[in-house]
């Protein structure tokens, strides 16, 4: 909009502002949250019934200590199918090892006669009766019979063991007394209970999540903001952490993820965010109040300066290609272009066309034009 070609309106009221020198920051805010920054997540060793578990959120535990009891799974008894196949199972393997042993007895057999052949074809080689070659086939024969009995050895132990296994599968579980042995699950690291996980007695299978232990003295913040304001964020920038229930809080950004991954906003927007890891700068005191996965907000400084000439944002308007305000001069309003840098949101750098004093005219009106008379508000 052309704000010359305005209609004037003499004295018309309007709100005013000083440009002023002071300091001036640039910082991203947004949701984040707090978490411990080594969490033992406790899992099942083994699949069984959990018995009840004792510890409470909030506890304190010391590395090696017991956090929770399992008694291991005892076999599982076959339905009228099942063990009509296992039964078929046993009676295949048993027929399987009776047929390797009449082969074991047949290769013995064999090397028995190759054993003897053997000798006689050296006795006449000796005597010059018969040939080199046939001493050689009759060498070659025994040397096949003996591999021929190894290998009829091995095939018996392992029909043994088929059986073996075939039998086990039969064994009833109701036979004999319970199993009594229990698997004890003790604790990875000193820290206190951060979430009990599965509280009461239940059969739970082998990695089922038990509980979380971690240190909520030693936390850090995860702000996940979005890939284009986390490219603007370098390691160390300092870090304003509020609207966690008490006084704002320091921190230092640690480290930037390199990976970014997808989020749906609320409003079903998906946005691409990058994690920003943050480690507190007061002493642990004044955390004592946060603890794990805290929601707060946090304040990133991307720019900062001490000194620089700033005005209202709602002074600035544009005027053409170009950004102007109103400067107020002798009760009249003086069109001005301006180069602005930075900004916070609030005030905006200013780099030319105003100097320190000067008044400007905040949120100016179609009734303002250069020229025009105007009246603080």
């Amino acid at each position: 909009m052309d704000w010359r070609a305005c209609s004037r309106s003499p004295f018309g009221p309007v709100d005013v502002a000083e440009v002023t020198r002071g300091p001036l920051a640039v910082t991203i805010r947004d949701e984040a949250r707090t978490r411990v920054r080594d969490v033992y997540l406790v899992s099942a060793p083994v699949a069984g019934r959990l018995l009840r578990v004792g510890n409470r959120a909030g506890e304190r535990v010391e590395a090696g200590a017991v956090v929770a009891v399992i008694q291991p799974a005892s076999a599982v008894f076959l339905d009228d199918r099942s063990r009509g196949e296992s039964q078929a199972a046993v009676r295949a393997a048993e027929a399987a090892l009776a047929l390797a042993r009449a082969e074991l007895e047949q290769a013995e057999s064999q090397l028995a006669w190759a054993r003897t052949e053997a000798q006689r074809a050296e006795t006449l080689f000796a005597s010059a009766v018969a040939s080199q070659s046939a001493l050689d086939r009759a060498r070659l024969e025994l040397r096949t019979a003996a591999a021929a009995l190894d290998h009829a050895r091995a095939g018996v132990s392992v029909r043994q063991a088929n059986l073996e296994a075939a039998r086990v599968r039969l064994v009833d579980p109701s036979a004999g007394s319970a199993s009594t042995r229990t698997v004890s699950i003790r604790a990875p690291a000193s820290g206190r209970v951060l979430r009990v996980l599965q509280e009461s007695e239940a059969v739970v299978t082998q990695g089922a999540p038990l509980m979380e232990i971690g240190d909520p003295g030693d936390i850090e913040i995860v702000a996940d903001l979005l890939s284009s304001d986390a490219a603007r964020v370098s390691v160390g920038a300092p870090v304003i952490i509020d609207s966690w229930g008490g006084p704002p809080l320091r921190g230092r950004v640690r480290a930037i993820e390199p990976a970014g991954f997808l989020k749906v906003s609320a409003l079903g927007v998906e946005e691409q965010r990058v994690n920003v890891i943050i480690d507190p700068d007061d002493p642990p005191a004044a955390w004592r109040a946060v603890g794990h996965a805290y929601r707060v907000e946090a304040g990133v400084t991307v720019w900062s300066a001490d000194s620089v000439l700033r005005v209202p944002v709602g002074s600035l308007f544009r005027d053409g290609g170009r950004w102007a305000v109103f400067r107020v001069e002798g009760g009249r309003a003086r069109l001005t272009p301006v180069g602005i840098g930075q900004s916070d949101g609030e005030l905006t750098e200013v780099r030319s066309g105003l100097e320190a004093g000067q008044r400007v005219v905040v949120y100016p009106g179609q009734a303002v034009s250069d020229g025009g008379r105007v009246r603080p508000r």
